[in-house]
């Protein structure tokens, strides 16, 4: 026992062991990326089930229909009417509806404003009260003027007042009903849920006249397709990235599969074969939406707010019709309506991999875990090797020899068990340039955050491509003065940089990945080789290939390469991520440019320099 410990006391203290964290490093991303392809192999996913017994999906028998297929065809055709108007006028019709109903009716103003653009609406809402309830708890229906796509929301606005005159004439609801018609989906149920929340604020937001209950679910209709459908998409990601809990997406398609007999498909996979690759798709399309963390549909505003909701988009041509469509929705209300407190017991952290198979929380999280794990095992390996004096900026040499008269080839020697070990003299460490670097990298992130927020845009475009001029400059520049300057740095001083840089973004990107996994995943991903840089001789070719590596990874590179890829504009873009930035409080711009965008600009910085020593002179690499 002695002498084991006294070898692993001689161990602790080999400096070969810095050599191994760069392969520990990578390991951890190969084997990252390995497990989210695992994923969707069913060996590693779960099936789908109801947790929450009291929501009963499917066990109620639907009466929607028959006759109130000629009340949608009325209201269908009152809606076509005011096609043409204007939001005010259209507002007044509906409230005249409305009222004929017997409903309490509530109208909000709203205007936001983002890169010199005016949003402005008026937003109109029926409350049903409850006969068996007190009004402490409400279910949201949500149809739009206007879908996502600016598209006439036709017959879901037809189908919702349908519903709602439908739904009237039943006693046996517990809880209100609201129907909200926002005059669009992105800035309109905005907010309305903000308000709602008093979270709203009144210079631009007017408050709710009247209001319900703690919303306890919420279905938003985009119906804007004509004819027969064959099966409903459903639309589920919120704002960053948040998602309902799982038994109301479980719900919609127990109805739908077992009592509807219709087909159900999730993030545009029209036809799922339930296969690797069908699977995997589902799986990236899923990520692609949550790490955006933009509104993808009217019930994105919802999720925030811990009010679970779901957007039901009619797809396909088949033999279902909006008859059908509405049976589902009476289907849904009637299983919210038979809960007892708000959805709890299924998951909210969840990857679908089909309708039928999910991946949670615990099986996922680990893959971006380990890429967010590389860049701390690195830093702290930096932040140990720059403890150490070594000659001529190589790895540490070490000699064991069993002779006690040997001398070792480097540094100092320390016997352990009959063997001298070599190792390094410490020396104190030069931390305040290094400080100062990432902290005004860190800083920095805040222009590019303030200009692509604040500029108008009609001039966004050509700002954001000038923009990619300089962020790619600025490395070089502050790399030539830092040669050139008195207090050059030095190699020890470099891997300080390196150290604090990489382990700020591996605090942000495992934080982050309890939040928003996706975007943790792919902004490690993509950050991958800053773990692996080092200053290069000036005239080395490694030196531009890293260099090239590193600026293709750019995040505004990577942003522009995107939207080419996606066939949108880079303006346009531009402009979702200010909007949400302003209306929808998404966080993503700031994850981009304050976390991704300091972290990539210093490890560029790395590569570009050229260490010197303490008295001044140059220091081969």
């Amino acid at each position: 026992m002695p002498r084991l410990i006294s070898a692993v006391l001689a161990l602790r203290r080999d400096p070969r062991l810095l050599k191994l964290p760069p392969f520990i490093s990578l390991l951890c991303i190969i084997v990252g990326v390995i497990w989210l392809l695992m994923l969707p192999l069913d060996e590693y996913s779960r099936r789908t089930y109801i947790s929450e017994n009291a929501l009963l999906p499917g066990q109620v028998h639907t009466y929607f229909g028959g006759s109130d297929q000629n009340v949608f065809r009325a209201y269908r055709h009152e809606v076509d009417a005011l096609q043409n108007k204007t939001n005010t006028e259209v507002n007044d019709e509906l409230e005249k509806i409305f009222k004929g109903m017997g409903v309490k009716v509530g109208r909000q103003n709203y205007t936001y404003h983002s890169l010199g653009d005016t949003y402005t609406g008026e937003n109109v809402y029926a409350i049903l009260q409850a006969p068996r309830g007190d009004a402490t708890e409400a279910i949201v229906l949500v149809a739009a003027w206007k879908n996502v796509k600016e598209e006439f929301n036709r017959n879901g606005l037809a189908l919702a007042l349908a519903l709602t005159r439908y739904f009237k004439r039943w006693s046996l609801w517990s809880k209100d009903i609201i129907l909200v018609v926002p005059p669009e989906s992105r800035a309109g149920t905005q907010a309305w849920v903000d308000a709602y929340h008093d979270a709203h604020d009144p210079s631009q937001v007017a408050s709710l006249p009247i209001k319900s209950g703690a919303l306890q679910g919420a279905i938003a209709l985009d119906y804007a397709q004509e004819g027969r459908f064959e099966s409903v998409h459903i639309v589920y990601d919120g704002v960053n990235g948040q998602l309902p809990n799982l038994d109301l997406i479980n719900s919609v398609v127990n109805i739908a599969n077992g009592q509807m007999g219709m087909g159900s498909a999730l993030q545009g996979m029209w036809k799922h074969n339930q296969k690797y690759d069908d699977n995997l798709k589902t799986v990236l399309r899923g990520m692609l939406n949550q790490a955006l963390g933009h509104a993808v549909g009217p019930h994105s505003s919802f999720i925030p707010y811990h009010v679970d909701a779901i957007t039901l988009q009619p797809v396909g041509h088949g033999w279902h019709d909006e008859m059908g469509l509405g049976k589902l929705v009476e289907g849904m209300f009637r299983s919210l309506n038979n809960l007892l407190e708000k959805l709890h017991q299924s998951f909210f952290f969840y990857l679908l991999i089909h309708k039928h198979r999910f991946v949670s929380i615990g099986t996922y999280l680990p893959s971006a875990m380990l890429i967010a794990a590389n860049f701390t095992i690195m830093a702290i390996a930096l932040w140990v090797k720059s403890g150490y004096k070594e000659e001529d900026d190589s790895e540490v040499v070490v000699v064991k020899q069993k002779d006690d008269k040997s001398k070792t080839q480097s540094g100092k020697g320390e016997e352990a068990n009959g063997e001298v070990v070599a190792t390094s003299p410490t020396v104190e460490r030069e931390v305040l340039l290094p400080l100062i670097l990432v902290a005004s990298a860190q800083f920095l992130g805040v222009v590019p955050l303030f200009v692509f927020n604040h500029t108008p845009s009609k001039i966004l475009a050509p700002v954001f491509c000038a923009f990619i001029g300089v962020s790619a400059g600025i490395p070089h520049i502050v790399s030539h003065l830092l040669t050139n300057s008195r207090h050059r740095p030095t190699a020890q001083q470099y891997r300080l940089i390196k150290s604090f840089s990489l382990l700020l973004l591996g605090m942000f990107l495992s934080t982050l990945a309890t939040l928003n996994f996706s975007l943790a995943f792919l902004v490690g991903l993509l950050s991958a080789p800053l773990s692996f840089t080092r200053p290069w001789p000036a005239s080395s070719a490694a030196r531009y290939a890293n260099a090239a590596l590193l600026h293709a990874l750019a995040p505004s590179v990577v942003l522009l390469a995107g939207s080419v890829a996606a066939g949108v504009g880079l303006d346009v873009v531009l402009g979702e991520a200010a909007f949400g930035w302003h209306v929808w409080g998404m966080y993503t711009p700031l994850v981009v440019w304050c976390v991704w965008w300091p972290a990539w600009l210093v490890g560029q910085l790395i590569v570009l320099g050229q260490p010197g020593t303490r008295d001044g002179k140059e220091k081969k690499a």
